[in-house]
Order: C-alpha cells, then sequence, then structure tokens
C-alpha cells in the first residue's frame, strides 16, 4: 500500500512517506475571517477532511491543523466600516465558518490556533530573518520589517517563476521598502488603525503581516519540517511562496509536499465581489440537506474545477437518493435474516486504489455506485448473502467519504422544513392505503400509490410495511 499525491512544487506524483513513521502531520491555511464564508470556502475544508479521513483509514495517525487568520489589513478594514471592533468581527465570522464545517460533516483539526496569539513566535522567527540577513527594518520611523526577496537565489521555486516574472507586491515602496519584490513580516502602527491591533515589538509597535503567520504557526504545532502542507490554488503565489522562502532563509525544511485544492466556479465565471456571482455558505446549505451539499462538493477531484450551476444539487441529491434507497432496501431486506449482523465492512481493492491515487474521488465514487447496482441486482433476485457483502463495502466506503446516510450524524441532522413537511403528508397517506388494504378497498389503495407514483415518489411493499423514496 503506498499513498502517492500531487506536489504542486515538483508538479508531479510523490510516494508519501512520512518523516515520523506512521504519523503525517498536515498545515492547512484557514480563512481569514474578514467576511462570511463562501463555498470555495467549504470546498476547501472539505478537501484536507477528504485526505485526513483517507490517510487515518490507511493506518496513519494524522495531525491536522488549520489555522484562523483573525488578524489582517481586510480584517481592520471590514470593521473600519462599521461601529464593530474588529476583533470581535473576526470572531463574529470565524463562527460562521465553524458552522459551515460542522453542517457538512468536517471533523475538527486536530488544532486551530489563531493568529492573534502566536505573536511571540512570529516575532521569534522575524528575528531569525533579521539576524540571517534576509530581513531588514525599514529605514524610516515606521518599525516596518520586510524579507530581502534579492537575498534568496531560490525564490520562486514553488511556482516555478523567475525573478523577472514576479507581481509587485501591494506594500508601497513609501514605507521604506528596498525592493517592489520584498513583503512585509511587521507592520508598524498606523495612526488611522486601533490601538488594539498593535502589539509591541523589537521594531516597534505594529502586527505581523500575513505571511509569517503561517510559517510560525506551522513550525510551533508540527515543527520545522512536517509532511504536507495544503491550501486553495489561489494560495500559490504569492502567499505560499513567501511561507516556503521565508521558513527556508532561517533554516527551516518546512512542508516535503504542497497539495492545493481547485476553487469553485459559478456558471463558467470565477467567483467575485465585483461580479456579484460569490455564492454564501449559509445561502448554500439552505439549497439541500447537508449530505447532498458535502457529497455535490465532494465528489469532483480535488485539484479540479468545481463549476456549479442550476441543478447540480439536483443531480448530486438524485446520486445520492441511490446509496440511501439501497442501504435502506438491504437494511430492511436482512432484517431477521441470518445475514443481518455479519456483513463484513470492507472497501473493495478498485476503490482503495483510486483513493492511493492522489485522492482520485470520481474513480471512486464510480466503485461506489456499481457496488450499489450490482447490490439492487442482488436484493432482486433474493441473493441475499451477496446483497450483504455488498452492503458491508457500500457502507465502508460512505464512512470514509463521510456521506454514509445510514450514520447517526446525518440520521438525526434537523431535516429542512420542506422535506419535512413531504415525510409527514407522504407517511400520512402511506397509512390510509395501509388501511384501504386491510379493509379490502384496493380501488383507493390503488389511487392513492398512483398519485404517490405521479409525484415522483416510489412505492415499496415488503413484508415490514410499505416504504417510499423519491423516484
Amino acid at each position: 500500500m503506498t499513498v502517492r499525491l500531487y506536489d504542486s512544487r515538483s508538479q508531479g506524483l510523490l510516494d508519501l512517506v512520512p518523516i515520523v513513521e506512521g504519523h503525517v502531520g498536515i498545515y492547512v491555511c484557514g480563512p481569514t475571517v474578514q467576511s462570511s464564508p463562501h463555498i470555495g470556502h467549504l470546498r476547501s475544508a472539505l478537501v484536507y477532511d477528504q485526505w485526513r479521513r483517507w490517510l487515518s483509514y490507511r493506518g496513519f495517525a494524522v495531525t491536522l491543523v488549520r489555522n484562523v487568520t483573525d488578524i489582517d489589513d481586510k480584517i481592520l478594514a471590514s470593521a473600519a466600516t462599521g461601529t464593530e471592533e474588529w476583533w470581535a468581527l473576526a470572531y463574529r465570522y470565524e463562527l460562521e465558518f465553524s458552522r459551515g464545517y460542522e453542517h457538512l460533516g468536517i471533523l475538527a483539526p486536530t488544532y486551530e490556533p489563531r493568529a492573534t496569539a502566536s505573536i511571540p513566535q512570529m516575532q521569534r522567527l522575524i528575528a531569525e530573518l533579521v539576524e540571517r540577513g534576509h530581513a531588514y527594518v525599514a529605514d524610516d520611523s515606521s518599525a516596518d520589517v520586510y524579507f530581502d526577496v534579492a537575498s534568496w537565489p531560490t525564490y520562486g521555486e514553488l511556482t516555478n517563476q523567475k525573478s523577472g516574472d514576479f507581481a509587485t507586491s501591494a506594500d508601497v515602496l513609501g514605507r521604506g521598502k528596498r525592493d517592489p519584490r520584498d513583503f512585509a513580516l511587521w507592520k508598524g502602527h498606523k495612526p488611522d488603525e486601533p490601538s488594539s491591533a498593535s502589539y509591541s515589538s523589537p521594531w516597534g509597535d505594529g502586527r505581523p503581516g500575513w505571511h509569517i503567520e503561517c510559517s510560525a504557526m506551522a513550525q510551533q504545532y508540527l515543527g520545522t519540517r512536517f509532511d504536507i502542507h495544503g491550501g486553495g490554488l489561489d494560495l500559490r503565489f504569492p502567499h505560499h511562496e513567501n511561507e516556503l522562502a521565508q521558513s527556508s532563509a532561517a533554516g527551516h525544511g518546512f512542508a516535503n509536499a504542497w497539495v492545493h485544492n481547485g476553487l469553485v466556479n459559478v456558471n463558467g465565471q470565477k467567483m467575485s465581489k465585483s461580479l456579484g456571482n460569490s455564492i454564501f455558505a449559509a445561502e448554500f446549505l439552505e439549497r439541500a440537506r447537508p449530505l447532498v451539499v458535502r457529497y455535490y462538493l465532494g465528489s469532483a477531484h480535488y485539484r479540479s474545477t468545481i463549476d456549479y450551476h442550476d441543478g447540480a444539487l439536483l443531480e448530486a441529491e438524485a446520486a445520492l437518493d441511490r446509496i440511501e434507497v439501497f442501504l435502506d432496501r438491504a437494511a430492511r431486506r436482512l432484517e431477521g435474516t441470518q445475514f443481518a449482523s455479519s456483513r463484513p465492512q470492507r472497501i473493495p481493492d478498485e476503490f482503495a486504489e483510486a483513493m492511493d491515487d492522489d485522492l482520485a474521488i470520481p474513480q471512486a465514487m464510480a466503485v461506489l455506485h456499481e457496488q450499489v447496482r450490482a447490490g439492487n441486482a442482488a436484493l432482486d433476485a433474493e441473493d441475499l448473502g451477496s446483497a450483504a457483502a455488498l452492503q458491508g463495502q457500500v457502507l465502508a466506503m460512505t464512512e470514509v467519504l463521510g456521506i454514509n446516510p445510514m450514520a447517526v450524524e446525518w440520521r438525526t441532522a434537523a431535516g429542512d422544513p420542506a422535506s419535512v413537511a413531504l415525510a409527514i403528508l407522504v407517511e400520512r397517506l402511506l397509512e390510509d392505503r395501509a388501511a384501504a388494504r386491510k379493509a379490502r378497498d384496493f380501488s383507493s389503495a390503488d389511487r392513492i400509490r398512483d398519485e404517490l407514483a405521479a409525484a415522483g415518489i416510489q412505492i415499496e411493499d415488503t413484508p415490514s410495511g410499505s416504504h417510499w423514496s423519491l423516484d
């Protein structure tokens, strides 16, 4: 068994060989909590939840660190437009992210550090870079500290760029920066910023730059060298390039492999405020059951771009419904038989091979749905032994993907009002139909069945009663 992953740095597949045998350390760039999460944030967190679940299934002890950037230019700018303190705004949005993750069944990270709780670690790392000659204090009174890109010849190795390819940093030269490519490690306090967003340092009062935050937190929780660094494709440059440069310049091995997930488009266009096409997480989760949303966002290959369109969630609902119907059928038919509790929950080899191959979930999903089809055929043929074995395989595959519809967390999750109302009405009609059949009023019973069928509701009569599903 060898797990392979695509390393953005080498631009090729690597065998996962953990630094510490049996253990995998993963650092994932979490949200900058400046505004409400959108579906791209959900997709990114879900990708690393899938990686974590698969590596855990493969027997690795996984330490997953996902940070929260709770102090940043954008956060201060958002707070400046209202009356809310910047730290209160950041915490409010952090809770929105947490709720979105929880709704999708994304496991809590092993550690979830906030940037504001790691200021001393950032200052120590900056001091190391200054001492090594890879950072400098601005020659004005700003108290800014910059990374000296020219001092690090391999800068650009993560994104395969040459010196002339770099976009100029947003930090202006007027603040004492020597080279447009240099980026801020420490930002001196500005008069128009709140005093609560300022921390004392050897260079003067201020706050950390964005890039130094992740380098310091990764080192704090995973050490100077760890296995995997993950994040969205949009973070490769400049954020991850800067992380790699400053950490390497400080003498750290940093990440052995870099993994980047694809983004989410809407009707062929990138989500952006200027286009007004952003879909926020809370709104998206109202469009379908959370399990359906998880299925949809997690069914594509993690490196691909998802293009959301009208009807996409209906397609995901239909695919998930096929899995649910089979598992419900199997549970009912096998109840009370010798196969009820003897099913081995074993993942098929073809599924495991796909997952080992850079988390090839579309291929793994194909195996899952083929087993569902085979399971339904076995039930139709009354081959209960095969049906039980296939039931166990489907349960095992959906469990490792986090989409097992029989799992307690999904069964007990509150349904949306429309689904609850539909279930109440259908169950009432089934009771009326059962009463009609008992009274031998088959005309009324057939009428109820036909009305339900016309509404797209399929009825299955079994020795344990009548059961329904959306057709």
